[in-house]
Order: C-alpha cells, then structure tokens, then sequence
C-alpha cells in the first residue's frame, strides 16, 4: 500500500468514526461529544490563533466554536466531513471576532493605535514567525484562510474548496494572490527576514 493510499484510508476511518460518534450524541451519549471534542480541539485551536495571530482569545474562540457545534450537532446532514463542517463554523466565528475588535477599534483614539501599531511592528523582540503571522492577519479573508489551509495545514485544493464551499480554481486564485499580497506586505522586512 502506497503512502497516499494509506492517508486516504486513514482519513476515511477518522470520518467515519466522527460519524458514529455524532449518532451516538443525537441519540443521548454525551461522552461522544467529549469525544469528538478531544479529538478535533487542536486542530480548532491552531485555525484560530493563525487566522487570528492572538493568543488571548484562542481558548475563549474554540469554546465558542464547540458550543456553537454543540447547538448545531443534531442539524448534521452527514452530506460533507465533520471537519469540513468545523472549518466553517471556526472561520465564521474568527470572522465575528474580527467583526467586533474593528467596530471597538473604531473608538480607540487614533494617536494610540498608531503608536502601539508601529511599537509593535518595529520591535526587535519580534521573531520571523511572529512577524510573518502579523503579515499573513493583514491579508483580507478571502485570502488569508485559503492560505493558512493551504501552507500551514497542509490541505489539498480540492480539501479547501470544500471547506470553503467555492471551486479549485478559485482556491487557487485566492491563495497565489495571497502569497503575492504577502510578498509585498514583507518587503519593508526583506533586512529581518534574511538574517
């Protein structure tokens, strides 16, 4: 068995244990919930610090996203993945997040978020991962998320397309002009970047 194959059937056994583990919480067992909980945390988890770059709320998001799944468990059609399911309840509820911070930004004076924008860009503390992500949060939605499922998860296009509901080629478009956004948004960190 090739290595490929072997990843496809891994991937359909995990689905089908998610599956299975959904009927159960329809039909009454909560443990399968906490189950399912343990098994996908990490990965809601790392969707949203690196859509967000923002350790402080990470934990505050997740448990939003596994309430909001919670709610919505019994709505499961079985029709796409249970990870495609929850990359899409994640980045709407990163998309809220985002939302709220802009309109309160909205009422911080403008002299402070200036200053504390540059003294944080301009830091000598800041390490290239950190700086990197701070590029990659610049990047619209559409462009960041493809992106960061892409480059940093590790998913197929045809994975993404599916998770984001829109065509390959789309994916595609999106996530070339990201890493072209993201070029000229590092350019000004060409001297950092190459040490």
């Amino acid at each position: 068995m090739t290595e490929v194959e072997n990843k496809i059937n891994k991937t359909a056994l995990s689905d089908e244990e998610d599956y299975t583990l959904i009927r159960s919480f329809i039909d009454g067992d909560e443990t399968a919930f906490s189950r399912l909980v343990i098994k996908h945390k990490e990965k809601v988890r790392n969707l949203v610090y690196l859509t967000l770059g923002d350790n402080n709320n990470i934990d505050d998001i997740s448990q939003e996203v596994f309430i909001s799944i919670y709610k919505k468990l019994s709505e499961f059609r079985f029709e796409s993945k249970f990870t495609t399911w929850i990359y899409r309840i994640t980045v709407n509820k990163c998309r809220d997040y985002l939302r709220k911070k802009k309109v309160r930004s909205i009422f911080i004076p403008i002299n402070e978020s200036i200053h504390t924008h540059s003294s944080r860009m301009n830091s000598d503390s800041i390490g290239i991962p950190q700086l990197v992500r701070k590029c990659i949060n610049k990047l619209p939605d559409k462009l960041k998320v493809p992106l960061i499922l892409r480059d940093i998860d590790g998913l197929s296009y045809k994975e993404i397309a599916d998770k984001l509901e829109c065509e390959v080629g789309t994916v595609k478009s999106r996530i070339f002009r990201a890493r072209e956004s993201l070029k000229i948004i590092l350019e000004p960190y060409k001297n950092e970047l190459d040490r």
